[in-house]
């Protein structure tokens, strides 16, 4: 009786439909997924426009579910962004919340309310299958014994995961914070800061790549690919980046499976695009855009697999999929795969201007995909949602509450395309640089080495921010930086819904 009361008290006056509150009442809590590419853009799915790439897979939930063409990431790099999903905080909240090495240690604080601990709160089994970044252990990690603290303290049941990125080190894969594959007579160590005796490396012996880098990645060689950071031993466990993909959609049916007959959350975060673009056979060429295009079409075949394995295991009906990107796209990121050379006129960031690490809004508009047979109804939202706003709604949507002040908003009815009302304003942040959205108005401060002026512009009007009208409406654009200076200082003092 206590949690029925928990419930409508979560959901007093947010106009939720009597069917779905009926469902939740009753104790049919949706499943929750939540599948999230790495660097893809807007404009790389078919759905959303892409004309010389066909996305299926992804293209399948956007026809069963609702497509939104106004979703957010809060920044244009991996480590904030997966930070504010995770948190429900804005990335400055922290000041690790930055690009990180591989050996890192972990960002959030492990007493802090998690998405996962929410779900875990609400008696769901939860799981993260693999790209992490968020850091892992106390910063000087021993990867050869357990790992702690990591994925299950900040709320997963269970994890597969690689700590950081593809490119970077350690290139083996974690499972409930242990190493898989790791021997005795074979210890894993790993450095930041110099190399280890005798190892090859990409700067230093181009003669055994197979992938030459176009900028940085000059560190140890696995799998013939040069990568960030130094590491030696643990050579049976180093990943073969051609059969990442399917390994990890392996391990996300393996926990549909085993947690099909109770209710589940699981993160499952695709490796694609990010480089290095190391597709499996099955997939080289078939896209005519190189690597970038390859393992972009790979991604959605994994999705398309997971699907069908929902489908066979009859859990499509109830479980809510969202499917996402963390940031907006880039091509050469490092690595020689012909990403610029190949692109040909395909529009990886859609009709948007900005790439990864910007502030326009190309680097932060996203791909975002909501499905939920049982209850949403199929169609296209043009309603501005922020993936950080996740936490606070699926709080309210699983009857949960919490005591942390956090910047997440509850804007569930806009998620589930019950309301057209989602944020007003939203902070951007490029690379340590902001900007800021409010309603359909984008400003963005001068920023030393990047610009000199003050951008405004109309962003339904002119979504390839070409207009510069901060001169024409200077009071428009004082207004919004004493705004944005006004959120950045009270962030994180959001009160609880």
């Amino acid at each position: 009786m206590n949690k029925h009361i928990n419930l409508l008290a979560c959901m007093a006056g947010l106009s939720i439909p009597t069917t779905l509150m009926g469902q939740i009442l009753e104790n049919k809590l949706p499943n929750i997924i939540i599948i999230e590419a790495d660097d893809l853009g807007y404009g790389d799915l078919s759905c959303y426009g892409a004309q010389n790439i066909q996305t299926p897979g992804m293209d399948r939930i956007a026809q069963e579910g609702l497509r939104f063409t106004d979703a957010h990431c809060t920044a244009a790099t991996s480590t904030p962004s997966r930070y504010s999903l995770l948190t429900g905080l804005y990335p400055w909240t922290n000041t690790d919340a930055k690009i990180l090495p591989g050996n890192a240690a972990l960002i959030i604080d492990t007493k802090r309310v998690t998405l996962p601990k929410i779900m875990q709160q609400a008696g769901y089994v939860t799981g993260a299958v693999g790209k992490w970044h968020l850091g892992l252990g106390d910063g000087a990690v021993d990867w050869n014994k357990k790992i702690y603290p990591g994925a299950k303290e900040v709320g997963y049941d269970y994890s597969f995961i690689q700590a950081a990125t593809n490119d970077r080190v350690p290139c083996i894969f974690i499972e409930n914070g242990m190493g898989v594959g790791l021997e005795d007579n074979d210890p894993l160590y790993v450095n930041y800061k110099e190399n280890f005796k005798g190892e090859p490396t990409g700067k230093n012996n181009p003669e055994l790549l197979r992938m030459h880098p176009s900028v940085g990645h000059g560190g140890s060689i696995v799998n013939g690919v040069p990568r960030i950071g130094f590491q030696t031993g643990g050579k049976k466990a180093q990943w073969k980046d051609e059969d990442m993909a399917e390994l990890f959609l392996n391990k996300a049916k393996m926990f549909l499976n085993e947690n099909k007959d109770k209710p589940f959350f699981l993160y499952y975060g695709l490796h694609q695009p990010h480089v290095p673009r190391v597709p499996n056979e099955r997939f080289i060429g078939k896209s005519g855009m190189g690597p970038r295009g390859d393992v972009i079409l790979e991604a959605d075949w994994c999705v398309q697999e997971f699907l069908k394995e929902m489908d066979r295991l009859e859990l499509a009906e109830n479980t809510l999929v969202i499917l996402t990107s963390d940031n907006g796209p880039v091509l050469d990121d490092g690595y020689q795969d012909q990403a610029e050379e190949l692109v040909g006129n395909h529009k990886p960031a859609g009709p948007y201007r900005g790439w990864k690490t910007t502030r326009y809004n190309g680097g932060t508009c996203i791909p975002f995909i909501v499905r939920w047979p049982a209850q949403i109804k199929p169609g296209v939202s043009n309603t501005m949602v922020c993936q950080m706003d996740l936490l606070a709604s699926l709080a309210v949507l699983t009857g949960q509450t919490y005591h942390e002040k956090l910047d997440s908003q509850n804007t569930l009815n806009a998620f589930l395309g019950r309301s057209e009302k989602g944020r007003s304003e939203l902070v951007i942040e490029g690379m340590f640089n902001y900007a800021y959205r409010q309603g359909d108005w984008i400003m963005i401060p001068p920023y030393p080495g990047i610009s000199k002026q003050y951008e405004l512009y109309q962003i339904k009007q002119d979504p390839e921010q070409k207009n510069n009208l901060a001169d024409k409406d200077p009071r428009r654009v004082r207004q919004m930086m004493m705004r944005m200076e006004q959120l950045k200082r009270e962030t994180g003092k959001v009160t609880n819904y």
